[in-house]
């Protein structure tokens, strides 16, 4: 736009900047014409966090204004890899929404918020500078900022602003208003307090590709030390949807000055507090099995999983989940990469050898940001000391994380208090080594998942539970092996889910603070029972008893979905997804809530993700085809459930998208086809695609057998958009008593 030079202004003897419009592009109307309108824009404005516009000059062909001088850096200077202090980031936070709460009651929008456009005076003040992309908006802007709308993006028809910092309406060319400036606000204000950006790519357009489409790591998952409300409001910030945003920049300011009192408080009076609430993370890596039987993988496993599920019940850790960090078995993956993934401080890694009745287990706790061994240990003893063992390898590496990275002192009482919190996290756990040993193999095979493996894993728990009736964690694994059972349709589901609840009942009637033992309860009563309230009361038990569990958090957000609230399934799933970051169910689960609450740009953005993690996975290719048509993209949505590996779901999407693209003879072949071959397992999906028809009693009748077979996929009918045109009916208020989703 222009080239600017410090300058003296002689008549009154001050310093100045001038902006001068080079002479070739001052032939140019277009180019003069909005420089012009720069000049008009900024006189218009006055504010202390905006630069003061003096004059517009004409002198001898050139064009110039001269404005205040602000002698400083401008803010990417003062950008760091470990990010800026909190304090500081809400300070900055607070000064920018301020400039954009001054710019936008004038109806001027920026369109090029981004750190080169800041200048920070070496007094620390914030001078928001460069209009030359604003734009201005209707009059009644005045009235109401955030609902202001321009009559084109530009002059010249093309999309503007700077690439890492457009919103997803500048990068798609739609139009603009006041809430368009905040998603750049949010974007300066995640770089500050982590040191990146939050959507990055090796070029233009995978950058773009990633505003739309990206749902950023949470600020907290990045950095520890980052208060929540702090995510929050870069979360809200960086909405796709703008209706999803804060709605002025001055909500923004003002929520960002009530963190800073709340910083400010717990600063002056509550140091201590804040202290303990810090959070040391690790991932716990499969140990590698180095017994002489590759056969004995599964016990080298299932030591490792046993002291993760230790280690994610003790107080001040956050611990990955194995699904996630289980991904980097038999990988030479370097441990840094390996943190950075799993965005963690720590890993615990080791090995196994067993021979007969011994075992040599080595271990080491790395620090993932200079690979420094903070301990490291190696133990040789019998088969019947492994409990020993490890509660041994627990209480050292809380130890030593607690120490090393929350600052707390490793003298006696804190030793004492390891070793009571770890005897509590290792509840429900047998004490015959034999039993144990089944039971390891038992897990191994459950986690296959197939019909072959999961019948051999039942036969060997009941081994393990004839030798220890008493094994608590025994019995509730053998529960979740029969709800396995009859979830897929290998047994009849009241028998299965009979045998569920017998068995989990034991469980918890051995160890009642299992945490364990109320999820696996609270599945069998969403699922089965149907029974919303038991189920809440169940997950809220285990979530006390484990906070940091991602399979919990998952299954209470399935909850929370049924139910109908959709914010609080979307904030169960998130940190479900920290807790997880590469485990495609969580990333699914999450983009289902998305979808619910018609957030579709960010619920097609997770279901990527979910791809991305597991290419075949069966129902979120057809998921996705359907957030691609709310959005209105019709062809892409057609393509994207032809992908769809499972045939049922496939037929599904397929039924709902012919008939949105007035193609009806597709989409009865479609629904012909599901029904004739799929009408006793997908019951409601036939009823999800007569809704979506807008074949109310054909709905109805297969809602009404879906019921009838106890079909699990009716749980979602309060959060499924197909269903909507249903609602009105008195038969849908009927349905709901039914279900008891009436509340």
């Amino acid at each position: 736009m222009g080239a600017v030079y410090r300058a003296r202004d002689t008549r009154l003897g001050r310093d100045i900047a001038l902006k001068v419009l080079p002479a070739d592009l001052a032939t140019d109307p277009g180019r003069l014409a909005r420089f012009e309108r720069e000049a008009r824009t900024v006189a218009g404005l006055n504010h202390p966090n905006i630069v003061v516009l003096h004059s517009k000059e004409h002198e001898r062909g050139r064009h110039f204004v001269t404005m205040e001088l602000v002698d400083g850096q401008s803010l990417d200077w003062h950008v760091t890899p470990e990010g800026l202090p909190v304090a500081r980031v809400v300070e900055l936070g607070i000064a920018l929404a301020d400039a954009l709460t001054a710019a936008h009651e004038k109806g001027v929008i920026h369109r090029d918020l981004k750190p080169a456009n800041v200048m920070l005076t070496r007094e620390g003040r914030v001078k928001v500078l460069d209009f030359g992309l604003a734009k201005l908006t209707r009059p009644d802007a005045d009235r109401d900022p955030s609902q202001a709308t321009t009559v084109s993006l530009s002059d010249t028809g093309h999309v503007v602003g700077t690439v890492p910092y457009m919103s997803p309406e500048q990068v798609r060319g739609t139009p603009v208003n006041a809430t368009t400036d905040l998603f750049p606000l949010g974007i300066i204000l995640y770089e500050l307090a982590a040191g990146r950006r939050p959507f990055t790519g090796a070029t233009a357009a995978d950058i773009t590709s990633a505003i739309l489409r990206d749902i950023p790591a949470p600020l907290t998952r990045v950095r520890e030390d980052l208060p929540a409300d702090l995510e929050r409001i870069v979360s809200r910030c960086l909405e796709k949807d703008p209706r999803q945003r804060f709605q002025t920049a001055l909500d923004v300011s003002n929520e960002l000055r009530t963190l800073q009192r709340l910083l400010e408080h717990r600063e002056a009076g509550a140091p201590k507090k804040a202290t303990s609430e810090k959070v040391a993370s690790i991932a716990v890596l499969p140990f590698v099995n180095r017994s002489a039987s590759a056969d004995d993988e599964y016990f080298s496993d299932g030591l490792a999983d046993e002291l993760l599920n230790v280690l994610s019940k003790i107080r001040g850790l956050r611990v990955v989940a194995r699904a996630s960090s289980f991904q980097f078995r038999g990988k030479d993956v370097d441990l840094a990469v390996i943190g950075a993934k799993l965005n963690v401080a720590t890993l615990l890694d080791g090995s196994v050898r067993k021979a007969q009745n011994r075992v040599r287990i080595s271990v080491q706790l790395v620090k993932v940001s200079d690979s420094s061994h903070l301990w490291s240990e190696t133990y040789d003893r019998r088969l019947d000391d492994i409990f020993a063992v490890q509660d041994d390898i627990a209480q050292s590496v809380v130890k030593e994380l607690r120490k090393t990275l929350l600052g707390e002192p490793a003298d006696a009482d804190a030793s004492g208090e390891v070793k009571a919190e770890v005897s509590r996290a290792a509840r429900g756990r047998g004490t015959n080594h034999e039993a144990h040993r089944l039971y390891l193999l038992a897990q191994h095979l459950y986690d296959r998942a197939n019909r072959e493996d999961v019948t051999k894993a039942i036969e060997y728990l009941k081994e393990a539970l004839a030798q220890d009736a008493q094994f608590a964690l025994a019995w509730e694994v053998l529960s979740r092996a029969y709800s396995r059972e009859a979830d897929v349709g290998w047994v009849p589901i009241a028998d299965g889910y009979g045998r569920a609840r017998g068995a989990v009942e034991r469980a918890l009637a051995l160890e009642p603070d299992l945490a364990e033992g109320h999820a696996m309860m609270g599945w069998i009563r969403m699922l089965y029972d149907w029974d919303w309230r038991g189920a809440e009361a169940s997950y809220a038990r285990a979530l006390e008893l484990a906070p940091g569990n991602a399979l919990v958090l998952r299954r209470a957000g399935v909850l929370a979905t049924i139910r109908g609230h959709f914010d609080e399934a979307i904030a169960l799933y998130g940190r479900a997804v920290e807790q997880d970051p590469l485990s495609p169910y969580a990333y699914n689960n999450l983009g289902l809530a998305l979808h619910a609450a018609d957030r579709f740009t960010d619920a097609g953005a997770a279901y990527c993700k979910a791809l991305e993690l597991a290419p075949q996975r069966v129902a979120t290719h057809g998921y996705l085809s359907l957030t691609l048509l709310a959005q209105g993209r019709e062809e892409e949505a057609r393509e994207e459930a032809m992908r769809e590996p499972h045939e049922a779901y496939r037929l599904w999407a397929l039924t709902i998208i012919h008939r949105a693209m007035g193609c009806r003879g597709e989409s009865d072949a479609a629904l012909r086809e599901l029904t004739e071959k799929y009408a006793e397992g997908s019951a409601y999906q036939i009823a999800e695609a007569h809704g979506a028809r807008g074949e109310l009693g054909a709905a109805f009748e297969w809602l009404e057998r879906a019921h009838a077979q106890r079909d699990t996929g009716l749980t979602e009918m309060l959060s499924s958009s197909l269903l909507r045109s249903l609602h009105g009916d008195a038969r849908w208020g009927a349905l709901r008593k039914k279900m008891g989703l009436e509340d």
